[in-house]
């Protein structure tokens, strides 16, 4: 893996603040008017950021939304641009500004890594900080898990409020990185936190347990899947209450909370389940196939198509493999963005990490065109069988090269169904 020079680095990050800074100043630095959420983590980001902005609107307060499906103000959904979660200075003050004009008060903004050690973030005066989880991802860009740790920690020096969670390994870390002064709120789906998830309960209409709060559960039902939405909803909470929303309003918004796009997103349910998700990380990855795999029937197969993006993180690629051989039936790698690199070596190594797991009855299927691994895989699906296409979810577009060309995994998913139906 090729090495940045230090020298090169330092300036290119020089130059990412000092654009930052001017753009705020050129604002007017707005954030200082407003209470601003960071949401960051691995995965999850996401869906927290949401649960958050829809908790926070159905209790009254005038509050937008930036996150990677996009932004809302007060009025509608802005496009931020392809590929991208935090947007650069250029795009969020002026952003920032429009929501202070429009008398907004709050702001949830989803926060990477990148945008936090990109100084993208800076004058964003974040009043609370929100961290999900702290998995394997983006050392092609930080080079060590370390670094990647720090860069998260950016979001945490200065916020009079730090939701963090118990269950992760980096609890201990991100509760030091934040101010002294600052109300350390934990949560946990398995263990002692302020706010945490009992009896929690995987039906296929959603998540039900019961949320605990200074030793007062209360009970909450979502159309929400998998055990680890139960602590993206757990984190929400932790936010929520903090600002004042009382258990009725939250209870009623998760129990109406809107499938995010790109979020196990069901194309189809009979005779066999069709999900687009946005899982392309190994964490991720895994649970979600651990989650699906715990609703589908005994004797029904679980098929995942996926892919990993070329020019990031190479290190994972193999372990992604090595999870899907491990947890589905059926594994068919494919294109995820290779941009400029060898799309066939990026499947090899893949498959290397394939190789590592004993299952024979596991088939491995390299199919690089992506709208062909799709309709493989839906071809492949039998009655009671669940087919997950992973790596995309709302994005719109593929990169090859320096090219964006459209794309979307529901239509090529709903285009295969079509064919099928006639």
């Amino acid at each position: 893996m090729p090495r940045t020079n230090p020298v090169v680095a330092r300036w290119k990050n020089t130059r990412h603040f000092l654009t930052s800074l001017y753009q705020t100043q050129k604002a007017g630095y707005p954030a200082k008017d407003l209470i601003v959420i960071g949401v960051t983590g691995t995965d999850g980001k996401t869906t927290t950021a949401h649960l958050i902005y829809e908790i926070l609107k159905s209790a009254h307060f005038k509050v937008a939304l930036i996150s990677t499906v996009g932004a809302w103000d007060s009025k509608r959904y802005i496009d931020t641009g392809l590929h991208t979660t935090t947007p650069d200075a250029k795009t969020l003050q002026p952003l920032l500004k429009r929501f202070k004009k429009q008398g907004i008060t709050h702001v949830v903004l989803e926060v990477t890594s990148h945008g936090l050690d990109q100084h993208r973030v800076l004058g964003a005066n974040f009043y609370a900080g929100v961290l999900t989880n702290l998995t394997h991802e983006h050392l092609d860009y930080h080079k060590t898990f370390a670094n990647y740790k720090k860069a998260k920690a950016k979001l945490f020096r200065g916020v009079k409020l730090a939701v963090l969670n118990k269950d992760d390994d980096s609890f201990e870390f991100f509760k030091k990185a934040s101010p002294k002064n600052a109300k350390i709120i934990s949560y946990s789906t398995s263990g002692l936190a302020d706010i945490k998830a009992l009896n929690i309960k995987n039906r296929p209409s959603g998540l039900i347990f019961s949320a605990t709060d200074n030793g007062v559960g209360y009970k909450i039902q979502t159309t929400l899947q998998g055990n680890y939405n139960a602590s993206n909803i757990l984190a929400s909470i932790g936010v929520a209450r903090n600002l004042g929303v009382d258990w009725k309003t939250i209870q009623r918004v998760l129990s109406e909370f809107p499938r995010i796009p790109g979020r196990m997103e069901y194309v189809k349910t009979r005779p066999f389940s069709v999900i687009v998700d946005f899982a392309h990380t190994p964490n991720a990855l895994e649970k979600l196939l651990t989650s699906l795999n715990e609703r589908k029937a005994k004797r029904a197969r679980l098929i995942a198509v996926y892919g990993c993006a070329g020019e990031r993180d190479r290190a994972k690629r193999p372990m992604m493999g090595e999870i899907s051989k491990r947890l589905a039936d059926i594994s068919i790698f494919t294109a995820e963005d290779p941009r400029s690199e060898d799309l066939g070596k990026i499947l090899s190594k893949m498959l290397e990490g394939a190789k590592r797991v004993r299952n024979t009855k596991h088939k491995v299927l390299r199919i690089p065109d992506r709208g062909l691994a799709i309709e493989k895989a839906i071809k492949l699906a039998k009655k009671g069988d669940v087919v997950a296409i992973c790596g995309k979810g709302h994005e719109r577009s593929l990169a090859f090269g320096k090219e964006e060309i459209p794309w979307s995994d529901q239509e090529a998913a709903r285009q295969t169904l079509a064919k099928l139906r006639k």
